[in-house]
Parts: C-alpha cells; sequence; structure tokens
C-alpha cells in the first residue's frame, strides 16, 4: 500500500485523528528558531505543528502523502486565518529545492532503509545555523499501546540519529517515556526518541 493511501485511509475518518494541539517537543523546542527563514513541517497530516508555528508568525511549508490530510489542514488554516504552503508528496521523492531555517517531525513513519538518504535532504535544505527537531517512535514502543507502527523496521533508535547530520552539532539526543495526549491516536505512556540539531 502507499503511503498516500495508507495515511488517506487514516486521515478520513471525521475530525483530527492527532488532535489539533502541536507536539509538545516541538513546542518546547521552538524557543531558538528563527521567524527570520522559512519553517518546514515534515509529514505534517492534518497539520497541528504547521497551524501552530504559522499562528505565530512563521513562513510555513508543509510536506504531506496524503491530499486527505493535506485538505484538513486548509481547512485549520481557513479557520485560523493563516497561510501554509502545502506540498502532497511521498517523502521518498521529495527532493529540496529551498533552504530553510527549521524544519520540524512527528512520528514519521520512514523504513529504516529510507532514512540515511532522507536525513541527507533535511541536512542539504537546512541554512546555516538552522535547526533541525523532531519526536520519533523508539523500538521501545513495541510494548506500549499508546499509538505508533507495530512494525521495528518503522520505530527508531538513537542509533539512527547519530552522525547521520555531518556539519550539524546536537544539542539534543535522547530516548525518554513520556505521556501523549494527542488526539485519538496517541493517548498514554510511550517511548521515544527526541532529537534537535543545529547546521554549523
Amino acid at each position: 500500500m502507499s503511503q498516500q493511501k495508507f495515511w488517506n485511509s487514516k486521515f478520513s475518518r471525521d475530525g483530527y485523528l492527532y488532535g489539533q494541539k502541536p507536539n509538545a517537543f516541538l513546542v518546547a523546542s521552538s524557543a531558538n528558531f528563527n521567524k527570520d527563514y522559512k519553517l518546514l513541517c515534515l509529514g505534517e497530516g492534518e497539520g497541528r505543528n504547521a497551524i501552530f508555528f504559522a499562528k505565530r508568525g512563521y513562513d510555513v511549508t508543509a510536506i504531506d502523502a496524503s491530499d486527505i490530510g493535506l485538505e484538513k489542514l486548509r481547512s485549520l488554516a481557513t479557520k485560523y486565518n493563516v497561510e501554509v504552503d502545502t506540498n502532497c508528496i511521498d517523502l521518498n521523492h521529495w527532493e529540496p529545492n529551498k533552504k530553510y531555517g527549521t524544519i520540524v517531525a512527528s512520528y514519521l513513519h520512514m523504513y529504516k532503509s529510507e532514512r540515511a538518504t532522507l536525513f541527507n535532504k533535511i541536512n542539504s535544505a537546512l541554512n546555516t545555523s538552522g535547526f533541525f527537531a523532531g519526536e520519533f517512535f523508539s523500538v521501545s514502543q513495541l510494548n506500549y499501546e499508546s499509538g505508533g507502527p507495530k512494525d521495528i523496521d518503522l520505530l527508531y533508535t538513537v542509533e539512527d540519529f547519530e552522525n547521520a547530520f555531518p556539519g550539524c552539532e546536537y544539542h539534543k539526543l535522547e530516548e525518554v517515556e513520556t505521556i501523549l495526549d494527542e488526539g485519538k491516536g496517541h493517548q498514554g505512556k510511550a517511548s521515544v526518541i527526541r532529537v534537535i540539531i543545529q547546521k554549523k
């Protein structure tokens, strides 16, 4: 099944699967983000993170494979009178042609074999001094019922990120337990990988 069909099947339900509140870790990470440069949300789904940043004055672009998810994002943008550029594309086919001051992601479902290519794209798309911040389900999430894939190849380890962003400084790279409260899709105790890197 393609990424688009998979996510369209999830996002075609009524309401917002992961709620309308932004990911708490991305909010907490945003103090050092620079509004003078474009911000990119990867695998943004129904738009909760993109709308948060757009409401705070960022120039936001959101990428997702699901046209249904992005349509919901645009509805939220209209509701809050903000603008978000959208790009409906599988991240495996995304070719960055712009530079961004900030790139964010929460819970990307990328197979282990696909990550090195994506991380290289993220690195190349960052401006000097730009940040990449993300929260991802760890392999330990298999022990929890709070959401996320049950395929270990779609879950992450700290080692997946080590040395994956040459020329960048790591401000945070850790596996932690947290409590998720993100719509119907993410509820309860979870094990996640958190990463913040900055391009030198």
